[in-house]
């Protein structure tokens, strides 16, 4: 055993480890440093910045106490909306776009280069060229303020789509036929034979979709009212040229990625398989 652990450890696997260590711990740090600053007071953030400076004097609950305090029932409101944003717009983008990414993968039809040409040409394009047309859009049809306002632009969006067709290619076509051969229609077969063989996939995009629609900022700035904001709006609202509220902040924002923890938690399993999976060539 101990000749196998200093093979496994030895030469380019235990420079490789160091890297990974130095490279996690990097990556980690800033959390650490704001969720220490969540137990100082906003004074003291404001003072002396963030940092992992430990004041053992200055650390209370107080921060906790304040969100948890009835005058700030309104971050939860502004979290619940996330939330639900967060759930329908993952939720019909997995749906939606792997449908779509399924006909670009298994079907031939006219215009079909042409169409999933179209698809990559979206992925380079910024949001911000479809601000306008988007806001004078759903103020015509009448969602702005919705949530669904900021669900529905992005419910087929090209990245899902791209990533579910390369995902789909390196599938056997037999799956399709000995489906037909059982008697399933050309629906049953994805919902019945195609799904199914989809986990790691839905896995890895389900965290990419999940953390963007969790963190989306533009558009629901741009296209939700004052009282259906979601919590990265309503957490940019706490600095301001007249106040900056660092004590609900600092505290809000450790709160905010509990979502994203226990998403990934929940997906990690999938999750190398599905990325690794995308990159399979015709």
């Amino acid at each position: 055993m101990v000749n196998n652990l200093k093979r496994r450890f030895s030469g380019p696997a235990l420079v490789m480890l160091l890297i990974l260590i130095v490279v996690t711990a990097v990556t980690l740090l800033p959390f650490i440093s704001i969720f220490f600053a969540s137990f100082r007071p906003g004074r003291e953030i404001m003072r002396q910045g963030l940092g992992l400076n430990l004041d053992i004097r200055t650390m209370n609950l107080d921060n906790y106490k304040l969100l948890f305090s009835a005058e700030n029932q309104g971050y939860f409101l502004f979290f619940m909306n996330s939330l639900k944003l967060t759930f329908l717009q993952t939720t019909l983008t997995l749906l939606l776009s792997s449908f779509v990414a399924y006909g670009f993968a298994m079907y031939q039809f006219r215009g079909k280069a042409l169409f999933f040409g179209l698809v990559l040409l979206m992925m380079t394009t910024p949001v911000e060229i479809l601000m306008l047309p988007l806001f004078l859009e759903m103020q015509k049809i009448h969602l702005y303020g919705s949530l669904w306002a900021v669900i529905l632009p992005q419910i087929t969006a090209p990245l899902p789509i791209f990533f579910f067709r390369q995902y789909l290619v390196g599938l056997p076509k037999d799956y399709l036929d000995a489906g037909r051969v059982d008697g399933c229609s050309e629906y049953g077969i994805f919902f019945r034979i195609i799904m199914p063989l989809m986990k790691p996939s839905f896995a890895a995009m389900g965290i990419f979709v999940g953390m963007n629609s969790w963190n989306s900022f533009i558009l629901p700035v741009l296209l939700l009212t004052k009282d259906n904001r979601t919590l990265p709006v309503f957490l940019e609202t706490l600095l301001s040229p007249y106040k900056n509220n660092y004590d609900l902040l600092i505290v809000g924002a450790v709160f905010s990625v509990i979502p994203i923890v226990i998403l990934f938690a929940m997906f990690q399993r999938y999750f190398i398989a599905g990325m690794t999976a995308g990159g399979v060539k015709e």
